[in-house]
């Protein structure tokens, strides 16, 4: 598969996993496909599977804002999640199911090529950096993955919970805003 066109293709006619068989719609990704800045999440909520699209809840609506905070419009970037299927209840994706949804999300990166990738929440960041860490020790510092800088932090779900956890994430935003900065100057 040579296109995002293709492997949307491929996510909306093929189930990996029992979630594909239920949800109402795939939610793929969206966004600008030359994207210098990748946005990645955890899965779909009951908004994002009614609409095929990610991050059209609440918890999207505040992310629109914190990007346009630090200057990015949402159709300039391109946003993704993790899984492409709902898991009931908004329930932690399964092992299994990071495992054989992750490869459509490394092949998204690979077409993409961002410069810039910010998972928001533990399991994104987790999922994406193979790794098992808090989301504090994962916070304020930017990782690697084939040479991208990532940078980790709060979902804006966690943050419509928990309004304490707003400044660190303002911190991390002004860090990947300045990372963005150096990276395409």
């Amino acid at each position: 598969m040579k296109t995002l066109e293709e492997v949307a293709d491929y996510v909306a006619n093929t189930h990996l996993i029992e979630l594909d068989k239920t949800r109402l719609n795939p939610v793929f990704g969206v966004g600008n496909p030359n994207a210098d800045l990748l946005v990645i999440g955890e899965a779909p909520g009951a908004d994002e599977d009614k609409k095929g699209e990610p991050f059209v809840g609440r918890a999207g609506q505040l992310l629109t804002q914190i990007l346009g905070a630090i200057g990015f419009e949402r159709a300039d970037v391109y946003i993704a999640n993790i899984l492409k299927s709902r898991p009931p209840g908004n329930r932690d994706p399964l092992p299994e199911e990071v495992k054989a949804h992750i490869p459509i999300l490394h092949k998204q990166i690979a077409l993409i090529q961002p410069k810039l990738i910010l998972c928001v929440g533990r399991t994104s960041g987790t999922s994406l950096l193979g790794m098992d860490s808090s989301l504090k020790d994962m916070r304020g510092v930017f990782h690697d993955y084939h040479g991208i800088p990532v940078l980790v932090t709060y979902h804006p779900a966690a943050l419509l919970r928990n309004s304490n956890w707003k400044r660190p994430t303002w911190e991390d935003v002004q860090l990947l805003r300045s990372k963005y900065d150096e990276l395409t100057a």
